[in-house]
């Protein structure tokens, strides 16, 4: 298992084991001590399952009051993922990764609390699972504009041109707008 630090301390890509053979495939998809191992030292409460077609972007999202780290895979399909920094005060405020994601090369994100997620769809279908650090809490849920221009992020060029979104996403605002709200980077 290789866990590697991305340019974002805190934001870690993971590369699962994966054992072949005639049968098929086995990997382990978390294992707490050997991810703590790896930088990621979280207590998950709760699994999301969500399936979309090509071209939907979900996010960005976050949670302010109860921030959720997430643990992301991908069970069907391919997205390409992102993590913004949406803590004032963070050297990385505002600094995004994007990590390409799928069913075929087994990949995680983890995206610790205090940043914001998003993914769009570049398969036909997509089916993604994710782990969270706390509960889903929608009166603390806030959307930025998933092609705000100050975070400038590096969409695939097909998904920019005719995104499928929510109707939660489509009246997202874009992360200037929304400052006076997002928490500080806590002092360690």
């Amino acid at each position: 298992m290789r866990f590697t630090q991305t340019d974002i301390p805190g934001v870690v890509i993971v590369e699962p084991q994966v054992f072949r053979d005639a049968r098929g495939f086995f990997l382990e998809t978390y294992h707490q001590q050997k991810y703590a191992g790896g930088g990621i030292d979280a207590v998950f409460v709760q699994d999301n399952h969500s399936r979309s077609a090509r071209g939907t972007v979900r996010g960005l999202h976050a949670q302010l009051q109860r921030p959720q780290g997430k643990l992301v895979r991908v069970i069907e399909g391919e997205i390409y993922d992102i993590a913004v920094d949406i803590r004032r005060g963070s050297p990385s405020f505002s600094e995004w990764v994007g990590v390409w994601l799928s069913a075929e090369n087994f990949r995680q994100i983890y995206i610790p609390p205090g940043f914001a997620h998003g993914f769009c769809v570049t398969s036909e279908i997509a089916q993604v699972e994710y782990k969270c650090t706390d509960f889903y809490d929608p009166a603390s849920e806030i959307s930025i504009q998933w092609d705000d221009p100050d975070l400038d992020i590096d969409w695939p060029s097909d998904i920019r041109l005719m995104p499928v979104l929510s109707r939660k996403d489509m009246a997202a605002r874009p992360l200037r707008e929304l400052m006076d709200m997002l928490p500080y980077l806590e002092a360690k």
